[in-house]
Protein backbone atom coordinates (compact mmCIF):
# COMPACT_ATOMS: atom_id res chain seq x y z
CA UNK A 1 0.00 0.00 0.00
CA UNK A 2 1.49 3.09 -0.90
CA UNK A 3 1.61 5.74 1.94
CA UNK A 4 0.78 9.55 2.32
CA UNK A 5 4.16 10.37 2.80
CA UNK A 6 4.90 9.44 -0.70
CA UNK A 7 2.36 10.80 -2.44
CA UNK A 8 3.11 13.93 -0.80
CA UNK A 9 6.65 13.91 -2.07
CA UNK A 10 5.39 12.56 -5.90
CA UNK A 11 2.83 16.18 -5.37
CA UNK A 12 6.04 18.26 -4.74
CA UNK A 13 7.20 17.62 -8.28
CA UNK A 14 3.78 19.56 -9.45
CA UNK A 15 4.40 23.18 -9.39
CA UNK A 16 1.55 26.64 -9.61
CA UNK A 17 2.41 27.96 -12.97
CA UNK A 18 2.09 31.27 -11.12
CA UNK A 19 4.47 31.17 -8.50
CA UNK A 20 6.35 28.52 -9.75
CA UNK A 21 6.36 26.62 -6.17
CA UNK A 22 5.25 23.40 -5.55
CA UNK A 23 1.84 22.76 -4.46
CA UNK A 24 2.36 20.90 -0.95
CA UNK A 25 4.98 23.63 0.16
CA UNK A 26 1.84 26.49 -0.83
CA UNK A 27 -0.47 24.70 0.85
CA UNK A 28 -2.58 24.14 -1.78
CA UNK A 29 -2.79 20.13 -0.61
CA UNK A 30 -5.12 19.80 2.62
CA UNK A 31 -5.51 16.00 2.69
CA UNK A 32 -4.05 12.78 1.35
CA UNK A 33 -6.02 9.15 2.09
CA UNK A 34 -4.45 5.85 0.64
CA UNK A 35 -6.58 2.85 0.97
CA UNK A 36 -5.13 -0.62 0.59
CA UNK A 37 -6.78 -1.32 -2.25
CA UNK A 38 -4.71 1.59 -4.41
CA UNK A 39 -6.93 4.16 -4.39
CA UNK A 40 -5.76 7.68 -3.63
CA UNK A 41 -7.93 10.87 -2.52
CA UNK A 42 -6.47 14.08 -2.24
CA UNK A 43 -8.21 17.07 -0.83
CA UNK A 44 -6.52 20.32 -2.18
CA UNK A 45 -7.38 23.85 -3.34
CA UNK A 46 -6.62 26.22 -5.73
CA UNK A 47 -5.07 30.03 -4.76
CA UNK A 48 -8.94 31.36 -6.19
CA UNK A 49 -12.06 29.70 -7.24
CA UNK A 50 -11.53 31.25 -10.21
CA UNK A 51 -8.14 30.04 -11.02
CA UNK A 52 -8.02 28.04 -14.19
CA UNK A 53 -5.25 25.82 -13.57
CA UNK A 54 -7.66 23.02 -12.34
CA UNK A 55 -7.70 20.72 -15.24
CA UNK A 56 -3.52 20.65 -15.63
CA UNK A 57 -3.10 19.99 -12.02
CA UNK A 58 -5.57 17.17 -12.02
CA UNK A 59 -3.48 15.56 -15.44
CA UNK A 60 -0.35 16.26 -13.28
CA UNK A 61 -1.70 14.56 -10.31
CA UNK A 62 -2.32 11.56 -12.70
CA UNK A 63 0.77 11.37 -14.12
CA UNK A 64 2.70 11.69 -10.73
CA UNK A 65 0.96 9.40 -8.34
CA UNK A 66 -0.17 7.28 -10.84
CA UNK A 67 3.09 5.80 -11.26
CA UNK A 68 3.74 5.15 -7.95
CA UNK A 69 3.84 1.45 -6.56
CA UNK A 70 0.41 0.44 -5.67
CA UNK A 71 -1.33 3.13 -6.67
CA UNK A 72 -4.31 2.16 -8.66
CA UNK A 73 -6.86 4.96 -8.71
CA UNK A 74 -6.64 8.81 -8.02
CA UNK A 75 -9.48 11.08 -6.98
CA UNK A 76 -8.81 14.78 -6.96
CA UNK A 77 -10.89 16.70 -4.54
CA UNK A 78 -11.01 20.58 -4.87
CA UNK A 79 -12.58 22.67 -2.05
CA UNK A 80 -12.56 25.99 -1.13
CA UNK A 81 -13.03 25.62 2.82
CA UNK A 82 -10.99 26.93 3.97
CA UNK A 83 -9.86 29.31 1.75
CA UNK A 84 -5.94 29.06 0.87
CA UNK A 85 -4.48 32.15 2.21
CA UNK A 86 -0.67 32.83 1.95
CA UNK A 87 -0.25 31.73 5.71
CA UNK A 88 -1.10 28.12 4.75
CA UNK A 89 2.50 28.04 3.01
CA UNK A 90 5.24 26.26 4.75
CA UNK A 91 7.89 28.56 5.82
CA UNK A 92 10.85 28.08 3.32
CA UNK A 93 8.30 28.92 0.44
CA UNK A 94 7.24 32.23 2.72
CA UNK A 95 10.68 32.65 2.91
CA UNK A 96 11.54 31.59 -1.21
CA UNK A 97 8.96 34.08 -2.19
CA UNK A 98 9.93 36.78 0.01
CA UNK A 99 6.64 37.03 2.19
CA UNK A 100 8.38 37.12 5.48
Amino acid sequence: MVKPEVVREALKEILDPELHYNIVDLGLVYDVECSEDGKVHIVMTLTTPACPIGPMVTEQIEENVGILPGVKDIDVEFTFDPMWNPDMMSEEARSDLGLD
